[in-house]
């Protein structure tokens, strides 16, 4: 009788594996819009609002795998809406603070490349897995955030 030996228990994998299920059972995708400055947690496939709290702590506090899709939100001449976007998968497992320099290169190149007189409204979803969103879904979250139609934030408004 051979007794095989065991992998020691690793409290900080076992803790991380537990936090991308909790995120990945709930189809948590982080969105940011402009002008307006929100910024909040989504489920992807009900659209509907995620409260911070665990959830946000395991956005937030453990290394993932990112998709980020980059929007440029714009009406035509006659009225209708299009988008300009981009999706960006950075190779390895980043922190949600470390992402800031992916998003704001390619989100700044994106904004610029739109046309300025059009351009309603700009975001990006950040989702902790590696996914890809087509037009049409992305289209749906921003729709479910209100990024057609918001008010820009005013910090001196008291």
């Amino acid at each position: 009788m051979s007794k095989t030996k065991r992998k020691p228990h690793n409290l900080k994998v076992r803790i991380e594996r537990s936090c991308r299920a909790l995120l990945s059972t709930n189809h948590v995708a982080v969105v940011n819009i402009d002008p307006s400055g929100r910024q909040g947690m989504i489920n992807y496939k009900s659209l509907k609002n995620v409260a911070p709290g665990k959830i946000g702590q395991a956005v937030c506090g453990i290394p993932h795998r990112w998709t980020i899709y980059l929007s440029v939100l714009c009406l035509d001449a006659r009225g209708d809406r299009y988008s300009k976007s981009i999706e960006v998968a950075p190779d390895g497992n980043y922190l949600s603070d470390h992402l800031e320099e992916v998003i704001e290169h390619c989100y700044k190149q994106l904004r610029e490349s739109a046309n300025q007189n059009q351009m309603v409204a700009s975001g990006w979803i950040a989702i902790p897995e590696v996914i890809s969103l087509d037009e049409a879904h992305a289209a749906r979250i921003f729709e479910a955030v209100g990024a057609w139609n918001q008010q820009k934030v005013d910090s001196c408004a008291a």
